[in-house]
């Protein structure tokens, strides 16, 4: 299928499909495999449609790529669990008596300090402070809501991320942006117009901290945890398997040392995804959880935990993370599936009759947030969106870069975030809820109306900019 072509409204029946499905049966897994399985049939494949449709979506270099970090990080928490180095990390903390807003407001601040990956942020916070929290009764939702809304936010209002230089090179050769250097000053001035994302973070402050109250099924989460001491529901499936959440550490009379066993492997996984950013223009961040992970292993040995036990251990901690491998599995091949149908370009064709100068930034947001939510990804969004709307924004505003061009740039990124941390077929969105030990769809649940609630605004804050300029 060309790259304008698309089977219209069929298109999108199968991320439709497999969101309902995920709401309706609270299984990801299911609820995506069936999806995928309807869609090939729907797009005239036939049955030997779907095992062809996963070879293509999986075979790759990127499927590759996250899988192997979903790997490592799997064996890194448990090598963490292991050698007791999460628990001495929740006693360090308990030691100090923080109140619950001040746990909180501490995993809110380790999601913003930590922002140079959407993938590491959800990993590292939820599975560093996920004991902490149950200490004083936050919901597992309430930590992968703090997790998921404190990384792709965050990344993509840092000029210095992944998302930045990939942002600014798609809008290299547009109008009056002739280089690199042009594309990030102007990706850079686009950031406060980004309403979606900086509100995103913000929120999770002014709830933590308890300037803004719970609502919805967040605050139903909330009140069970604190009154009953459930940080999950009593039919929640947590995104990770009892292999790495009931690991106990190998020495059960004392810790093993903090500093070595947790302290170092993360300044590792910090110096090589910053170190390779800095030099190399990439995080590095699979690599960086390999090193760690081979480095505490070594570790684990030298401090007298048998080869064996180590094994066991890393593999425990593979078995505990395949409930995220198989999500993502399926989410790969739905997203395949619906860009061979042509989904974005259709959803593109039903609204470019409603452009205008004056709702352009609105209707990016909204198409955006409609593309990233049913496919999963931002990146994907952006590749799609901004080689057709910010050219359009520019012919609007004559050839220059007004507040018109700014705001699209940043609807299409604050767009593409929207979807990227509150889709249940996103791979952010499914890493925190394993960081968090949360059930995946009532993390999705819990924070779909904060997100709803900040995209509105959003919404009406991009019209407001449209006619005022």
């Amino acid at each position: 299928m060309d790259t304008g072509a698309t089977l219209g409204f069929v298109s999108i029946l199968p991320p439709l499909i497999a969101i309902v499905l995920a709401f309706w049966t609270k299984n990801t897994i299911l609820s995506l495999g069936a999806a995928c399985f309807l869609g090939v049939l729907l797009a005239g494949n036939g049955l030997m449609g779907f095992p062809d449709l996963m070879k293509r979506s999986l075979g790759n270099e990127s499927f590759s790529w996250i899988f192997l970090l979903e790997i490592f990080i799997g064996i890194l928490i448990a090598f963490f669990q292991r050698t007791g180095a999460i628990q001495s990390f929740g006693s360090i903390i308990e030691r100090k008596k923080p109140s619950r807003n001040n746990i909180g407001i501490t995993t809110w601040f380790m999601g913003m300090f930590v922002f140079f990956s959407d993938y590491f942020t959800p990993i590292f916070v939820g599975s560093t402070m996920r004991k902490v929290t149950d200490k004083v009764r936050i919901s597992r939702d309430k930590l992968a809501y703090i997790c998921d809304s404190t990384s792709a936010p965050v990344s993509v209002i840092i000029p210095i991320t992944g998302w930045a230089v990939f942002i600014s090179g798609l809008l290299i050769g547009m109008g009056p942006i002739a280089d690199e250097t042009t594309a990030l000053a102007i990706f850079t001035k686009s950031i406060p117009f980004n309403i979606y994302a900086i509100l995103s973070v913000l929120l999770v402050g002014l709830i933590v901290s308890g300037l803004v109250k719970d609502f919805g099924p967040m605050k139903a989460a909330e009140d069970r945890a604190l009154n009953e001491g459930k940080v999950l529901s009593d039919k929640a499936d947590p995104l990770i398997s009892q292999e790495l959440t009931n690991m106990e550490p190998y020495y059960k009379e004392r810790f093993l040392s903090f500093g070595w066993n947790f302290v170092f492997p993360v300044l590792i996984i910090i110096g090589i995804a910053v170190g390779t950013y800095i030099f190399m223009g990439s995080a590095k961040t699979m690599e960086a959880f390999l090193g760690a992970a081979v480095v505490l292993g070594i570790l684990m040995r030298v401090q007298g935990i048998p080869v064996k036990d180590i094994m066991d251990t890393a593999m425990n901690g593979i078995k505990g993370i395949m409930p995220a491998i198989m999500i993502l599995v399926f989410a790969y091949t739905i997203n395949t599936l619906s860009e061979d149908m042509g989904a974005a370009n259709y959803l593109i064709n039903s609204t470019e009759s409603w452009l205008s100068p004056s709702l352009l930034p609105a209707i990016t947001f909204i198409l955006a947030a409609l593309i990233s939510f049913s496919t999963g990804t931002s990146w994907g969004t952006f590749g799609i969106l901004i080689p057709i709307l910010i050219p359009l924004s520019i012919g609007f505003s004559g050839g220059d870069i007004n507040s018109i061009v700014l705001a699209t740039i940043a609807a299409v990124a604050g767009g593409g975030v929207f979807g990227d941390h509150c889709s249940p077929l996103s791979d952010t969105t499914i890493l925190a809820s394993t960081g968090a030990g949360a059930d995946h769809m009532d993390h999705v649940r819990t924070q779909l109306p904060y997100a709803l609630t900040v995209g509105s605004i959003a919404v009406v804050a991009y019209l407001i900019i449209g006619v005022s300029v």
